[in-house]
C-alpha cells in the first residue's frame, strides 16, 4: 500500500487529538474528583452512582427526622416530669391540709396554691413545639386543654341533634364519644355507634375542653419503620385529671371538709401520679429505641457514603501519575509530528 505524506499528517493529527481528548479528561477528573461527569463518559458507574446518592439522601433524611423525632420527645419527657413535680407539690399541700389542727385559712391559703397549679398544669398540657401542641394526638393545631370548659357544668337534657355536635361525653371509664353527623349519633373512638340515653352514666363538656383525639403522631425513621412520638394525652391529661383537682380545691375552701375527706383525695391524686408516671415510662422505652436506630442509621450513612465514593471518587494519586504520563506521551507525539510534516518551499528559502 502507497503512504502518502497527507496520510502521515491526517494520522499524526488524529493521535495528537486523541492525546488531546485523553488529558482534557484527566485533567477534569482532577477538578471534579469524579470518574465521571455525564453519564455517556461510562453508563454502570453514572447508574450504580445514582442508586448509592438515592440511598445516601434517604440516610440523611431519616436522620433529619430523627431530629424531629427527639425534639417530640425530648419536650414530651420535660413536660411530664414538671407534671410529676407539681403533682407532688399538690401531694404535699394536701396531707397538710388532712390535719385537723389546720384552720379555714390555712386551707383557704393551700387551696389557692393548688388552684394556681391546676392552671399551670393546664399551660403544661398546652405545651407548643414548633408551633404544634404536643398533647392532642394528631390536631397538632387545636388547643387540647381549656379549664374554663372544663369547669362549666353542661346538662345531658340539654343535648339534642342540633347542638350535639358542640360536645362531647365521657364515661367514668374513660369513654369518649363525640356527635358523627354521617351517623347522626354519638360514635365512640372505633367510629362504632353509641345509643347514648338522655340521662345516664355520661359527663358532657363542650369541645375543646380536654383532647379528644386519640391518633398518634407518627415519624418515619427508617424505611417502613414509624415511631409514635407523642404520649396518649387522655392518660394524663384527662376530664378526671382536671375535675379531680378541681373538686380538691373546693374541698380545700369548704369549711365542712374534714380531714379523713382530704386523705382519700390523697389515694385519688396517686392514681394520676401512677399513670403519669407509666406513661413517662413508656415514652422512655420508645426514646430508647429511637437511640438504637440513630445508630444503625449512623452505621449506614457511613456504609452508602463509602460505596457511593468507591464507585464515583478517583484515586487522586494514580490520576495523577496517568497525567504526567500523558502529558509525556502528548510532547512526544508533537515531537514526532513536527518532524514528519513536509517541508515546504520557505524553509529552504531561510
Amino acid at each position: 500500500m502507497r503512504v502518502t505524506q497527507s496520510m502521515l499528517s491526517a494520522n499524526s493529527l488524529r493521535h495528537i487529538q486523541n492525546s488531546y481528548k485523553n488529558l482534557g479528561k484527566l485533567e477534569e477528573q482532577l477538578t471534579t474528583g469524579k470518574k465521571v461527569s455525564r453519564p455517556s463518559d461510562d453508563p454502570v458507574v453514572a447508574m450504580k452512582g445514582m442508586r448509592y446518592r438515592s440511598q445516601v439522601v434517604e440516610v440523611e433524611q431519616f436522620n433529619r427526622n430523627l431530629s424531629e423525632v427527639y425534639n417530640w420527645m425530648d419536650n414530651g419527657d420535660a413536660a411530664l416530669d414538671e407534671v410529676n413535680s407539681v403533682m407532688q407539690r399538690i401531694r404535699e399541700l394536701t396531707v397538710k391540709a388532712s390535719n385537723d389542727t389546720y384552720e379555714e385559712k390555712q386551707r383557704q391559703a393551700i387551696a389557692s396554691e393548688v388552684d394556681q397549679l391546676r392552671n399551670h398544669l393546664e399551660s403544661i398540657a398546652n405545651t407548643r413545639v414548633n408551633n404544634k401542641y404536643i398533647f392532642n394526638g394528631s390536631d397538632t393545631s387545636g388547643k387540647p386543654v381549656d379549664l374554663s370548659k372544663i369547669d362549666q357544668e353542661v346538662d345531658l337534657s340539654t343535648i339534642d341533634a342540633n347542638n350535639a355536635k358542640d360536645y362531647a361525653l365521657f364515661a367514668e371509664d374513660g369513654t369518649q364519644l363525640l356527635w358523627n353527623d354521617i351517623s347522626g349519633g354519638f360514635i365512640d373512638a372505633s367510629g362504632a355507634k353509641v345509643e347514648v340515653p338522655v340521662t345516664g352514666d355520661y359527663i358532657a363538656k363542650e369541645v375543646g375542653a380536654v383532647s379528644v383525639n386519640q391518633k398518634d403522631v407518627n415519624i418515619e425513621v427508617s424505611k417502613g419503620v414509624n415511631l409514635n412520638v407523642n404520649i396518649t394525652p387522655q392518660n394524663v391529661f384527662s376530664l378526671d385529671f382536671f375535675s379531680d383537682l378541681g373538686k380538691l380545691v373546693s374541698d380545700l375552701k369548704s369549711p365542712e371538709t374534714t380531714g379523713d375527706d382530704l386523705s382519700k383525695s390523697i389515694g385519688v391524686l396517686d392514681g394520676h401520679v401512677d399513670k403519669i408516671i407509666s406513661e413517662r415510662a413508656e415514652l422512655g422505652a420508645r426514646y430508647n429505641r429511637v437511640e438504637m436506630v440513630e445508630s444503625r442509621l449512623s452505621s449506614q450513612e457511613i456504609i452508602a457514603k463509602s460505596t457511593m465514593s468507591e464507585n464515583e471518587d478517583i484515586d487522586a494519586e494514580k490520576t495523577i501519575i496517568e497525567l504526567t504520563s500523558q502529558e509525556t506521551l502528548h510532547r512526544a507525539s508533537l515531537a514526532v509530528g513536527a518532524k514528519i510534516i513536509q517541508p515546504s518551499l520557505i524553509d529552504f528559502l531561510r
